[in-house]
């Protein structure tokens, strides 16, 4: 303390630590302006996210549901910066995604982003271990092999952790994916329909899993899901049709709007893949997302 300061009352000092905290809860996450997406379809264009704007604060988990092709999954893949905007600015954590290029969007993926697929995309021929550890291994981080073994913990698969996918149930490979998207410790968490193959019980304990490691790391977590119990337990839900927010209420909000007439099915949106050809995808497609493309 300098010359001359005067000492703040120990009451002050607790107000002064609290509104600290409560800056740093409310700093904005994800920001998106003007976020425009459209592909070409025939002699036509097709929109497929219109005028978007969205503000995402610092460790909130919301959900997004709304039917198949209302552009649930484009915005996921912008938001990751696998897919590039038709027009408007996208910013992860302050910095403007829109304007990077391929090697500094894996920068940013493999510091700030973990990504959890519907379809697992875990490597065949590595056990769980290895599929955890071999990302941060790619990565340089230290002490791999010690994080690849908490992570494998948290996830409750420390008994499974030396077998194969083959010898894994869909629940415990989901688990593992869950592992491994935290293995960079990502601020933001992007999960795309990831009970969508899992019966109710595995689906409950996936999405537990993440629920658990998003309040003890702060990690801001976005979720879609046609899951209508799972998407009204996050801290805000966002309902899309024809590519434009229909509905945007948090958890204390009873109100949802009643044009919200999702399909129940855990189906795939043909035009919405955030990695082309998804359906046939595997885990190196998962691993090659977090390295420049050449």
């Amino acid at each position: 303390m300098g010359a001359g300061a005067v000492p703040l009352p120990q009451a002050e000092k607790i107000k002064s630590a609290s509104s600290v905290k409560l800056i740093k809860i409310n700093l904005r996450m994800i920001e998106l302006y003007r976020l425009r997406k459209e592909v070409p379809s025939g002699a036509e264009t097709l929109t497929i996210l219109h005028s978007l704007d969205l503000s995402i604060p610092d460790g909130q988990f919301i959900s997004i549901v709304g039917p198949s092709g209302s552009g649930k999954s484009t915005l996921l893949g912008l938001i990751a910066g696998l897919d590039a905007p038709t027009a408007g600015e996208i910013r992860i954590d302050g910095a403007e995604i829109t304007a990077m290029d391929e090697d500094a969007l894996a920068t940013l993926r493999g510091a700030k982003i973990g990504i959890v697929f519907q379809s697992f995309h875990l490597i065949a021929s590595l056990t769980a271990f290895e599929n955890v550890l071999v990302p941060m291994e790619i990565a340089g981080m230290r002490d791999a092999m010690g994080r690849a073994r908490e992570l494998l913990e948290d996830v409750d698969l420390t008994a499974r952790a030396h077998h194969y996918p083959s010898q894994l149930s869909g629940g415990e490979q989901q688990r593992v994916s869950i592992a491994r998207a935290f293995s960079n410790n990502p601020s933001i968490l992007l999960a795309d329909e990831p009970t969508g193959n899992l019966d109710s019980k595995n689906g409950r304990h996936v999405f537990d899993l993440m629920l658990k490691l998003n309040r003890q790391r702060g990690t801001t977590l976005i979720l879609i899901t046609h899951d209508h119990e799972l998407a009204a337990l996050a801290d805000r839900r966002i309902a899309l049709r024809d590519g434009r927010v229909v509905s945007d209420s948090d958890s204390s909000d009873s109100s949802s709007s009643a044009s919200e007439t999702n399909n129940p099915a855990h189906d795939a949106d043909a035009d919405e893949s955030i990695v082309a050809g998804e359906a046939g995808a595997t885990g190196e497609d998962a691993l090659a997302m977090a390295e420049p493309r050449r």
